[in-house]
């Protein structure tokens, strides 16, 4: 395996940080995940334009302009020799001291890893999956804007090690307010009477690229989405529920704290906008 690492392709042994730098000292930096199709980089600019957007919301200058990191992302695309696969483009605050000082950080370090990535069984997709509701409360927007894709994924990872222990896929986070924010790694939507929902963003929620699209290709589909504030309640209540991201997809939630979500089955809104997404992705418009 090939690594993109501050200005060279490096084999994945030699691909290093320095102990010292923030990322690794304080999560201090900004990443994308981001899904390679047929020798496509998925909604590349839309990456690329969060990417540089995290970035710069907490003041870190990447030390490259948009157009060298798509560059960059597409050569070490080549040297894996991927025609579908997995993308995690990583920029840290960079070497520094041991203390939170940023500007002890004099420069950067930008680094590409280019891997295969399967995050549900294929069955999952057929079938539905099992959710449970994370007891783990998603960090206030006042705390961290949530638009920022920032390398401190703690809040996160103790709801997904709430899920590992209950043996299911993927856990649901409330906000603050108790309201339906997003799982662990995806956002979530629900169906109902024929309405497809999603949280906004003042509910604590990462704007997805993967969201972004499956809502496009609803109302292509002539299928109602909106964006509005989901409760516990109304998950219950829901006809069908699917999750959206990067390396998910779109993936149908059929059970939520073994209670079935709707007939229990996989809804055939869900199965149209998962076959709409896999041909968008086959797609000229995926790029």
């Amino acid at each position: 395996m090939k690594v993109w690492l501050d200005g060279r392709l490096v084999e994945k042994q030699d691909a290093k940080l320095t102990v010292f730098d923030h990322g690794t000292l304080y999560g201090d930096g900004v990443f994308e995940g981001i899904r390679i199709y047929s020798g496509k980089i998925f909604q590349i600019q839309a990456h690329i334009d969060r990417f540089f957007e995290s970035a710069g919301a907490i003041r870190l200058k990447i030390p490259y302009d948009k157009r060298q990191v798509r560059q960059f992302l597409y050569e070490t695309v080549k040297a894996n020799d991927k025609s579908d696969g997995y993308i995690r483009l990583v920029v840290t605050r960079g070497e520094g001291t041991l203390g939170l000082n940023p500007n002890k950080c004099p420069r950067p370090s930008l680094f590409i890893i280019v891997d295969d990535i399967e995050l549900y069984p294929r069955e999952m997709y057929e079938k539905g999956m099992p959710v449970i509701i994370a007891k783990t409360v998603r960090t206030s927007p006042r705390m961290l804007n949530p638009a920022i894709k920032c390398l401190n994924y703690l809040n996160n990872s103790l709801a997904k090690i709430e899920c590992v222990d209950a043996g299911v896929g993927e856990a649901i986070m409330l906000n603050e307010h108790g309201q339906i924010c997003e799982a662990t790694g995806d956002n979530v939507f629900i169906v109902k009477n024929g309405v497809v929902i999603t949280p906004p963003s003042e509910a604590g929620v990462l704007r997805g690229v993967t969201r972004g699209v499956v809502m496009k290709l609803a109302g292509r589909l002539g299928i109602k989405a909106i964006e509005m504030p989901v409760g516990p309640e109304e998950l219950a209540a829901a006809d069908e529920c699917f999750l959206t991201g990067t390396a998910a997809e779109v993936v149908p939630v059929t059970k939520v704290d073994g209670r079935p979500v709707g007939h229990g089955h996989v809804g055939a809104i869900t199965k149209k906008l998962i076959k709409a997404f896999h041909e968008f992705t086959r797609s000229h418009e995926a790029e």
